[in-house]
């Protein structure tokens, strides 16, 4: 009644290979989004988010967005010069950070007074011609030389470098 067996043959061959491809195709995607939305996923978007973690703490300053209360505290080693008290028996080792205002040679050293904007320090040391206006650290020790003048003591604390 019309049908052509050639016809109707190719129809179904076609519809076979349209259906194999198909079904190779979503094999493909399945594998490919196993490696997307499978469990060893789970790794790599902790690591993904550790290091943006990561990155962008390194970006900014800790303590202003309020990661500094989890026990991290980057820089905490710096004193301010402010928090630096002048007692006698005060021979703490401490870190400063501030800019080089003056300079004075002395014998076999150099002093330079450093200003952090909370204080300002003489600090003693072996370094040569630093010059004003450059940021430096120093780790050294809190040194006090009393100074009686007149029934009142004008003594000075400084820092020895180490």
């Amino acid at each position: 009644m019309g049908t052509d067996p050639i016809k109707v043959a190719t129809k179904q061959a076609v519809k076979q290979k349209i259906a194999q491809s198909v079904a190779f195709m979503q094999q493909k995607r399945n594998s490919s989004l196993t490696f997307l939305y499978g469990e060893s996923i789970v790794f790599y978007r902790v690591g993904l988010a550790l290091f943006l973690v990561a990155g962008l703490s390194s970006c900014g300053n800790l303590a202003s967005s309020g990661l500094s209360g989890t026990g991290l505290k980057f820089g905490a080693n710096v004193t301010p010069i402010r928090e630096i008290k002048p007692e006698r028996k005060n021979q703490a080792t401490v870190y400063i950070q501030g800019k080089v205002e003056k300079q004075a040679p002395l014998m076999k050293q150099w002093a330079y007074q450093i200003d952090d904007t909370t204080g300002k320090i003489w600090v003693v040391t072996n370094q040569k011609s630093l010059p004003e206006g450059s940021q430096v650290v120093f780790k050294g020790k809190v040194r006090y030389r009393s100074i009686p003048l007149a029934g009142k003591e004008l003594g000075e604390i400084y820092l020895e470098e180490e």
